[in-house]
């Protein structure tokens, strides 16, 4: 995939142009029917186990590969080292059924791997053109922040949606602290399809993720918990919308979730605002 060269009458200013030559066409709220036809999701985790009942097909396997050689991606067969990226392929297939579905493993048995395997994993991503990424895992190593960071913008400059996972703990890990992906943690409601925008960010939309069933080794599910499996939930409703607005950004993805979000409220004109000045909130956006 190559850069697309910027237009300088649009990335930097308004030259030569008019509000006429870049009218937008608005919409795009996860429609009941959609379901991700058309979209190519890439889990970049431990790999995902072929032909699990809770996952179904993988369109391609993928490995990050690192030697004398130096590093590589290359396909594989071998599935999944550790289940956490079956679980989290099963998650996207429960929310976007019918979405394409591609794996790059970056990850080894103890659930952990070097951040260079990360980098160049994620980086593979952005460049196939992926539509979406989930990334249910980050770095702590802040030598790899710079690099990370580069590549977060590539992506949304790109039109590539970068779905990535909250550390578990309060530390400081990337690259879900950047700005240009879709920051996720996980709430504790029962409610299996409710999704939430959060009004102190950097963390910027909760999703169940708490005593959750997940797909595992095997065949089989089991119950487990954190921001790991709140993040393909988001990645699935990405699809979903992205199914029925192909050409839509990252930008106005992020603002399609924003609004479809169970606790963001609309003001009713009709109702007064209170005392010290806050509005109602007389329903919410859905």
């Amino acid at each position: 995939m190559t850069t697309a060269t910027p237009d300088p009458g649009l990335t930097w200013s308004l030259r030569g142009k008019h509000p006429d030559d870049i009218q937008v066409v608005t919409g795009g709220l996860p429609a009941p029917g959609a379901e991700g036809k058309g979209v190519r999701v890439c889990v970049v985790d431990s790999g995902v186990e072929r032909d699990h009942p809770a996952v179904g097909p993988v369109n391609s396997s993928w490995v990050v590969l690192k030697d004398d050689a130096g590093i590589r991606v290359a396909p594989t067969d071998t599935g999944d080292s550790c289940g956490h990226g079956t679980a989290c392929a099963g998650i996207v297939r429960r929310v976007a059924p019918h979405c394409e579905l591609h794996s790059v493993r970056v990850l080894g048995e103890r659930f952990s791997g070097p951040g260079e395997v990360l980098l160049e994993g994620l980086r593979w991503a952005v460049r196939q053109g992926f539509d979406v990424v989930n990334l249910s895992l980050s770095t702590t190593r802040l030598r790899f922040a710079g690099e990370l960071h580069a590549l977060a913008d590539e992506a949304y400059f790109n039109g590539t949606v970068i779905v990535a996972s909250a550390h578990n703990t309060p530390v400081e890990s990337f690259p879900w602290r950047f700005a240009s992906v879709v920051s996720v943690g996980s709430h504790q409601e029962d409610d299996p399809d409710l999704h939430l925008y959060n009004p102190r960010p950097p963390v910027e939309f909760f999703a169940p993720g708490q005593n959750v069933e997940v797909a595992w080794l095997g065949g089989r599910t089991i119950r487990t918990s954190g921001n790991s499996f709140a993040t393909p939930f988001v990645t699935g409703l990405c699809a979903r919308i992205l199914s029925e607005q192909p050409r839509m950004t990252p930008f106005q993805l992020k603002s399609a979730l924003y609004l479809s979000a169970a606790n963001v409220c609309d003001p009713s004109p009709a109702d007064p605002s209170p005392a010290d000045g806050r509005p109602v909130a007389a329903g919410h956006g859905r």
